[in-house]
């Protein structure tokens, strides 16, 4: 019975993202619940050839299921006398932080004609490796399809291929398959300081890897792209189906970047704040009523860029706005007097993962 109820309660937290998801974006991986079938678009109607000869290819459809940190990454882009003259970003839902580093990557391809864009390496920008990834991807099958005259063959393997390609993702799946596996058989202490720093080095700063609120309303609206995001999907395992099987808050307590910053912050002295039971108890139900305060926003559609402010974010320090960095830098110093603060008292992210082992 106690197992049965936890899969009810994991249910349950599936089905209020899925209802965030729908009504932020109207889609359910990948699949628009708005979109009449007589306006369905067609893969040919992404191509159009106005007066002055330019080709216009709009990725809207094309790269749908190509997806950046925050969701879709759709692009315009602009052919004339087979060289490409302009690429421009199209309305999107992608973390805008990550965004605006990563659009540097639209003028990368000026002046190349298409057979050159599409042999041409370009290199995700630094802290925002998902939406350059995206940028990269929309491009490729956009440039395919006006090659090919619609048919996109081989794009289905573009994340393997980045990852192939990429020592940084390749070290980042080692590292959290590291944290995912070992902790179980190796009890060290001196070992999970390493795995810690690990966390925070590797998976935060360098490869910005983390689950978050944004990441999780991206995949269920827009579906997963498997060898793009193979770090996101260990961690969300860890995070949802470990506990069924009697490790609950592995993903907070053994993965999480900035749950690991807290806890070596924590390590650097003895002295700690002590709270009272009461105190402890009203922070307990503070969490929970900011979580539940913050899902209303989003059901009624009020209010989902709170999701840009989640502190993990402010590994992405390139990127990252200023107030993100603040929260996250005094949550790192409540973490000296404090143990994990931000965990225990605040995260709504760990707030969903904790309704979602609940076997009341």
């Amino acid at each position: 019975m106690k197992k049965l109820n936890q899969i009810f309660s994991l249910l349950a937290c599936c089905l209020m993202m899925m209802a965030v998801a729908i009504q932020r974006d109207g889609k359910i991986v990948g699949h628009d619940l708005t979109e009449k079938p007589t306006e369905t678009v067609s893969k040919t109607d992404s191509i159009y050839t106005e007066s002055d000869g330019t080709i216009v290819v709009n990725t809207t459809s094309l790269g749908q299921k190509i997806t950046g940190y925050g969701g879709a990454v759709p692009l315009e882009i602009r052919v004339k006398n087979n060289k490409i003259v302009k690429v421009t970003a199209l309305a999107n839902t992608e973390t805008p932080e990550f965004f605006e580093e990563a659009s540097a990557l639209l003028e990368a391809w000026n002046g190349a004609t298409v057979d050159e864009a599409l042999k041409k390496e370009v290199d995700a920008v630094s802290g925002a490796t998902m939406s350059s990834n995206a940028i990269i991807g929309n491009m490729r099958v956009g440039l395919e399809t006006l090659q090919a005259s619609g048919e996109t063959g081989g794009t289905q393997f573009a994340g393997l291929q980045n990852l192939l390609k990429s020592p940084k993702l390749l070290i980042g799946l080692l590292v959290v398959l590291m944290a995912a596996i070992l902790p179980l058989f190796i009890k060290s202490k001196r070992y999970h300081i390493i795995q810690l720093l690990l966390n925070v080095i590797v998976l935060g700063f360098w490869c910005g890897s983390f689950i978050s609120y944004s990441l999780m309303v991206n995949f269920l609206s827009n579906g997963i792209n498997v060898w793009a995001s193979l770090i996101a999907i260990v961690m969300l395992v860890c995070a949802f189906i470990y506990p069924l099987f009697g490790k609950k808050s592995y993903y907070c307590q053994h993965i999480c970047p900035f749950g690991s910053m807290q806890e070596l912050a924590g390590k650097c002295t003895k002295k700690k704040w002590k709270l009272g039971a009461t105190t402890v108890k009203w922070l307990d139900r503070f969490r929970l009523l900011l979580w539940a305060v913050l899902m209303f926003c989003m059901w009624s559609g009020v209010f989902f860029a709170w999701m840009d402010y989640e502190p993990f974010i402010a590994f992405i320090f390139q990127s990252a706005s200023w107030i993100v960095i603040a929260i996250a830098a005094l949550f790192i110093l409540l973490s000296f007097f404090v143990t994990r603060p931000y965990c225990r008292f605040v995260c709504p992210t760990g707030t969903l993962f904790k309704l979602s082992q609940s076997s009341k």
